[in-house]
């Protein structure tokens, strides 16, 4: 081994560590200091590993400053390095990472962890995704897979209290990095920010309930159930092109051999038509959004569609595509006899859904689903 491949070796053991650290730290509610923490260790990580790929690539002297030979680069000379594209969403992610680890300790509030956690798994994310890409590692060995997404404290932010309960010049900070985050979370995708949706339904199980509430009809204030307000550009954004591409990835990522006929076969537009076509994903709004503009209907697939039909291939890849195949052919009824139609609950509070794969992260949305059952 010469001395460019130990140093590199070296490199990526440490980044692994400070990786490892950054989400523990992360995942620990008793800790105050947890976001800093998280934001100088997971920085720590991509820099380490940054200037390992930068060393394979160009030499070890690349990683050193030209007038200080005995001076390494800083990341963001790093990331410049290696994300030219002063526009790609990952690049911009992690300048905003960096920012924030930069950021006085003494402006740092409970609030930034609202603002600034979309940024942050979606850094974890793309860490996993470059340590693979560039060294060929993969870090679900390292630390488990469930840890690698966040444990998620939510708390919206509002104006009037934060500039009641900080200084002026702690509230303007946090309330102008609001503003400049939340068109930038609109604008980009996956790479810069993962949302975080909190979603409820009813559930007459009470045993599946996470939590528990009952209607009061002397209320002074009215109260009502919304069965279904969604923007579909937010909730059914994929085609079906994309969707195929999706579940292709995530066969090849969990190692599953899909099969039809006695060979393996990549997933695709035919074998699409039939899971929609027996489980009725189209009927189901869940899964499907219908475009009504033309008198050729267009349909657009939520992130759910997805899960689902990946989770179905993953039971049985063996046999999936010819029985769907079969029970058409016999007029098998499918949407109205299906049992996927109720979400899996999540017995505990969490923000990633019990059935959901890991592979999910390269997508925009992570469900929390919580059951609730009407106590009565």
């Amino acid at each position: 081994m010469n001395s460019n491949q130990t140093t590199v070796s070296r490199l990526i053991n440490k980044a692994k560590e400070a990786f490892v650290m950054a989400i523990e730290i992360y995942n620990k509610p008793s800790i105050q200091y947890r976001l800093e923490g998280f934001s100088f260790f997971i920085c720590n990580a991509w820099e380490l590993m940054l200037k390992a790929h930068i060393i394979n690539k160009y030499g070890e002297e690349a990683v050193y400053y030209m007038d200080k030979k005995n001076r390494t680069i800083s990341l963001e000379n790093c990331v410049q390095k290696v994300f030219t594209n002063e526009k790609a969403p990952l690049r911009k992610n992690l300048e905003k990472v960096i920012e924030l680890r930069n950021t006085s300790t003494h402006f740092i509030t409970e609030e930034y962890e609202a603002l600034y956690v979309p940024l942050l798994q979606a850094c974890v994310f793309n860490f996993v995704d470059k340590m693979k890409e560039f060294h060929n590692i993969d870090m679900t060995e390292v630390i488990p897979e469930n840890f690698i997404t966040l444990s998620v404290r939510l708390r919206s932010l509002d104006e009037t209290e934060i500039r009641g309960k900080y200084t002026e010049q702690v509230a303007e900070k946090l309330i102008m990095a609001q503003k400049q985050l939340d068109p930038m979370i609109d604008e980009n995708n996956s790479s810069f920010a993962i949302r975080i949706e909190h979603l409820h339904y009813n559930t007459k199980k009470r045993e599946e309930a996470t939590e528990l509430y009952y209607i009061d009809k002397e209320a002074e204030e009215g109260v009502r159930i919304i069965h279904d307000v969604k923007n579909p550009n937010d909730t059914h954004k994929y085609n079906a092109k994309f969707c195929i591409k999706e579940i292709n990835k995530r066969i090849e990522k969990a190692g599953i051999e899909l099969r039809y006929n006695n060979a393996v076969v990549k997933f695709n537009q035919y074998h699409f038509q039939l899971f929609t076509n027996y489980f009725g994903i189209k009927e189901n709004d869940r899964f499907c959004f219908i475009y009504e503009v033309s008198t050729q209907p267009q349909y657009s697939y939520s992130q759910q569609a997805i899960d689902f039909i990946f989770n179905e291939i993953k039971k049985a890849p063996d046999t999936i595509i010819g029985d769907l195949k079969d029970k058409i052919k016999k007029s098998t009824p499918g949407a109205k006899d299906s049992k996927y139609y109720v979400p899996t609950p999540i017995r505990e509070p969490s923000f990633l859904p019990s059935q959901v794969d890991y592979s999910k992260y390269t997508y925009i949305l992570l469900y929390c689903q919580v059951a609730l059952y009407i106590h009565k």
